[in-house]
């Protein structure tokens, strides 16, 4: 490894160039941003209706940059997107003003015995005709009205899907409809389970077309019901599914991306780039600077940089391990995959932290340590955000060391009254989408958290925790990274 180490200024740069805002909502992607893994690119293909995603995994951020002329003409042939592509949403978290039903009109449509499926036709036949809409279906006010008018018309429907996709091949365009935070469709299982059914099968019903498209966007854990994909050859479409994967050297890469399009410091990481590993050279568009292939894909190159700003060790020596490999293990859930957002969050935090005495690199190894802390703080409030009841189950559980025997976990559980507690709280409908199983009992509750990444089974029948949920929520580990303060996780 070169004796190169990046000037301690290189803190601020990553403090300035790292977003603040890891929620990231209501942020605009950026051009000097855009970092496009491979899968990802597939993922993004037009062709590939269906993408699954942990949170934090950048689903609405690919949803946003979709939405956006100038950065798919960037993504452009490595995503498949073609010259001219006309995108509108189909849902979203962000209200539309009358282009998609809200989440509170959906649960109206369907407690009025809407079937699932034909409010998304409706939607997705608005969105697509637009201003070309028969006078007679624009003329109705309100959903249910043109969920009806679409039912009792079949043959004009057809027609008009078909004329428009012959009308975009005939120009060489493509019209994209986005489906995106479904798990805001509903509060409930059953509702969220039946609309994205009714949405799986229109993605059947449109393969054939060829101008005319859907991208769904989905968490795992929403396909994980068998009543989900319970329709005639549901298995065309979850065949078609791909998944937004961050490999260790994706995540690097993201983070190369970010330094090297930094208004403060840019070209001084780049140059200490070019200073560290001899023949990497920059390359920049009108848009951005990119990162050089070698720094996307050879680990050694990537670990070389990176050990550049931290030193070799998480530690006074090797036994602590590498910081190359250590971070993202620890930002790791039990299924091994990392969010990119979690990622960035730790670094820019390490950035924060004070300098320590004697310290020699841009970022400390105890530094690094804290990042994960507030990462971990940070996914702790994030997978509550999604499932409230999460709490009830893990906060009784501070303090305890794992690996852990299950009738431990069971006894804490007990004297805290938590599954009573969770019942409760579901039988008066005021427990947002409850653990899918929790009928089955604590080894039904236990499957749900293992399916949401949040623990896991050992072969010896132990129950662990992975650092990114279990620092945020105190339990601890010999020898492992110090849980959060009970202040600061806010338990």
């Amino acid at each position: 490894m070169s004796a190169y180490r990046f000037p301690q200024s290189l803190r601020e740069t990553i403090r300035s160039a790292l977003p603040a805002d890891t929620s990231l909502h209501g942020e605009k992607p950026l051009a000097e941003h855009l970092y496009l893994p491979a899968v990802h690119a597939k993922a993004l293909n037009p062709n590939n209706m269906l993408v699954q995603g942990i949170r934090g995994s950048g689903k609405s951020f690919w949803c946003a940059t979709l939405q956006s002329d100038k950065l798919r003409g960037l993504l452009g042939r490595t995503a498949g997107m073609p010259a001219e592509c006309v995108v509108t949403i189909g849902f979203s978290e962000r209200p539309s003003g009358g282009g998609f039903p809200s989440k509170d009109t959906l649960s109206k449509l369907l407690d009025d015995g809407r079937d699932p499926r034909r409010i998304w036709q409706t939607v997705i036949f608005q969105q697509v005709m637009g201003e070309q809409a028969p006078a007679e279906f624009v003329a109705l006010s309100g959903w249910g009205a043109r969920i009806e008018w679409l039912a009792s018309h079949p043959e004009q429907l057809e027609k008009y899907l078909y004329e428009c996709d012959q009308s975009l091949q005939q120009q060489g365009k493509m019209h994209l409809v986005l489906f995106d935070a479904l798990d805001r469709s509903a509060d409930d299982w059953h509702k969220m389970n039946a609309l994205l059914r009714g949405l799986l099968r229109m993605v059947l019903e449109f393969r054939p077309y060829q101008a005319l498209r859907l991208k769904v966007f989905v968490r795992p854990d929403q396909l994980e019901d068998a009543a989900v994909t319970s329709f005639p050859d549901a298995s065309k479409v979850m065949a078609q599914k791909v998944t937004l994967e961050w490999l260790r050297r994706d995540l690097y890469g993201l983070l190369w991306q970010y330094l090297a399009n930094a208004k403060k410091g840019g070209e001084q990481f780049r140059e200490g780039v070019i200073e560290c590993v001899p023949g990497i050279t920059w390359q920049k568009d009108d848009e951005a600077w990119h990162v050089p292939e070698k720094m996307r894909a050879e680990e050694s190159i990537q670990r070389q940089v990176f050990h550049a700003i931290t030193g070799p060790w998480m530690g006074r020596d090797k036994r602590r391990g590498l910081p190359y490999s250590w971070l993202p293990n620890h930002l790791a859930d039990s299924r091994s995959e990392v969010s990119p957002r979690s990622f960035l969050a730790a670094l820019r935090e390490a950035a924060e932290d004070s300098p320590h005495a004697q310290q020699e690199t841009a970022l400390h190894f105890e530094s690094i340590k804290r990042g994960v802390q507030e990462a971990s703080r940070i996914r702790v409030h994030e997978i509550e955000e999604d499932y409230p009841w999460i709490r009830t189950l893990l906060v009784p559980l501070r303090g305890v060391s794992v690996p852990v025997e299950m009738d431990d976990i069971l006894q804490k559980w007990k004297a805290a009254g938590s599954l009573a507690a969770l019942k409760q709280g579901i039988n008066a409908e005021s427990v947002r989408l409850p653990p899918l199983h929790i009928h089955e009992g604590p080894d039904g509750v236990l499957d749900d958290l293992v399916s949401l990444g949040l623990m896991e089974r050992l072969k010896d029948g132990r129950i662990n925790l992975p650092d990114v949920y279990r620092v945020g929520y105190g339990l601890r580990r010999k020898g492992g990274l110090k849980p959060v303060s009970h202040r600061l996780c806010g338990l």
